[in-house]
């Protein structure tokens, strides 16, 4: 939300049916004691590597359609995690997008963040984590998946990806997020610094623990956080002339990924309206005076 200011497996029984009355040559006359001893059952297990083109966080067998990454695909799994304690012990796996999944999404968090080298949230890229299915659950397995998809724009669905996504962010990347303007549809879309623009992201502010709508209602206090997020990054002081030097907006986590743990809440420096053609990043006060 953007503000402004199983599978199953089956057996075959094979009878065999002997006639006469005598021992055939070669055999001892005992059935029972020729048959291979069945084999322990195998739960199906996720590769870390794996990339997908089924963008929904499912673990069911069926659905598990892993694809040469190399090739388009949608997400790619960088992680495997394992509930332990008192998740571990329920009776069936926590429901994608609970609050359950906190310890997982915080592990993926960061596990992405080490994976893409750097934070993921100043990009177009969206982490999801995927809890084993019902049925694998009932048969003892406890992973999860950590996927790690590109998403077409800041609040947009994950798109088409050839190749892996591991280090994508050391160095210059195509995917962070710097400096940006609206489209006709009010959608903020990457913009060249050295053209004009009325955005630029800044960084993120980690919000407290909350109920989604209390936090959702108190616009005035994201904003306030944003500009000090917006004067760290333009290196101007906090102060109370702060909010004369530049507007806000913002872009909160959906609902979702707020209950299952994520906390980051995007913010971009807002011109108010007037085109910049360069970065605000460390500019001071020359860039961002009071207006």
């Amino acid at each position: 939300m953007r503000r402004w200011l199983g599978a199953a497996a089956s057996a075959a029984l094979i009878t065999t049916a002997l006639s006469g009355c005598g021992t055939p040559d070669g055999t001892d006359g005992d059935l029972t004691d020729d048959w291979r001893p069945v084999a322990q059952a195998q739960q199906f297990t996720p590769k870390v590597g794996d990339c997908h083109v089924i963008a929904d966080p499912t673990s069911y067998l069926t659905s598990y359609q892993p694809v040469d990454c190399a090739r388009s695909h949608l997400v790619e799994t960088f992680h495997l995690g394992t509930f332990t304690g008192a998740l571990a012990d329920r009776p069936i796996p926590p429901r994608v997008g609970s609050a359950a999944l906190r310890p997982a999404f915080a592990d993926c968090d960061a596990k992405a963040t080490a994976f893409v080298g750097g934070d993921w949230r100043g990009t177009r890229l969206s982490v999801q984590v995927a809890p084993v299915s019902p049925p694998g659950w009932a048969g003892g397995s406890r992973w999860y998946r950590c996927d790690i998809a590109e998403v077409a724009r800041v609040e947009g669905g994950e798109i088409q990806h050839a190749g892996s996504l591991r280090d994508a962010l050391k160095g210059t990347s195509p995917l962070a997020q710097t400096c940006m303007d609206e489209d006709r549809f009010g959608n903020l879309r990457p913009a060249g610094c050295g053209t004009p623009h009325r955005y630029e992201y800044a960084g993120v502010w980690t919000a407290p623990d909350g109920q989604y709508a209390t936090v959702d209602r108190d616009e005035d206090g994201i904003h306030a956080r944003c500009r000090e997020v917006i004067a760290r990054y333009a290196k101007v002081p906090v102060d109370r002339y702060l909010r004369y030097r530049t507007g806000t907006q913002y872009v909160l986590p959906a609902e979702k990924a707020w209950t299952q743990g994520d906390r980051g809440v995007r913010c971009y420096f807002w011109s108010g309206g007037r085109k910049l053609t360069r970065s605000i990043k460390g500019g001071g006060t020359k860039v961002l005076p009071v207006n």
